[in-house]
């Protein structure tokens, strides 16, 4: 392909909405982006996996050590939408849900934040699957969650985030 041709199509073709003599500039990467680029392409394939477990072990150390059940609803750091609407957002609850789950008293943790608690052995399962695979190069067995599962989910997402903002019975008992 000459150098000033159009990319290619999804099935290696030229691309059927543009013109046949379009020339395409691809801008070089600045400094930064050739910076990770370069520094992924040398890392070990653990490193990578490693790193998001640290972030997962730094979001379950701040549950933990913050005891998000004995804080004050108005302790820092606050929720923005909480402070400036009054309303729970659609996380609002997750890190007491998280630091119940932690403590084994899961139906605190569903009081708190039901749809996370749902998710998170399906959360957990599809990390472990991804880091597995990136670290060792190991494949369990792929969960196959379709397109229509997640849409209902988010569905049933915002409806909960919806419904737990209502100020009549029965939503009332959702608030948090």
């Amino acid at each position: 392909m000459p150098p000033d041709a159009p990319p290619p199509g999804p099935h290696g073709h030229p691309h059927p909405h543009w013109p046949a003599g379009a020339v395409v500039q691809v801008a070089e990467p600045d400094r930064f982006t050739r910076f990770v680029v370069r520094l992924y392409e040398r890392a070990p394939r653990w490193a990578v996996p490693l790193a998001a477990l640290g972030c997962v072990g730094l979001g379950v150390a701040y549950a933990m050590i913050s005891d998000p059940t004995r804080s004050a609803p108005d302790a820092l750091p606050t929720c923005l939408l909480k402070l400036t609407t009054g309303l729970d957002c659609p996380g609002c609850g997750g890190t007491r849900a998280l630091w119940y789950v932690l403590h084994a008293d899961l139906p605190a943790a569903a009081r708190h934040h039901f749809l996370f608690v749902f998710a998170l052995p399906f959360l957990a399962y599809l990390f472990v699957a991804w880091g597995t695979k990136q670290a060792f190069g190991w494949r369990l067995p792929e969960l196959r969650i379709s397109p229509k599962m997640i849409g209902g989910f988010l569905v049933a997402w915002l409806v909960f985030s919806v419904a737990r903002n209502l100020p009549w019975a029965p939503f009332t008992s959702l608030y948090v």
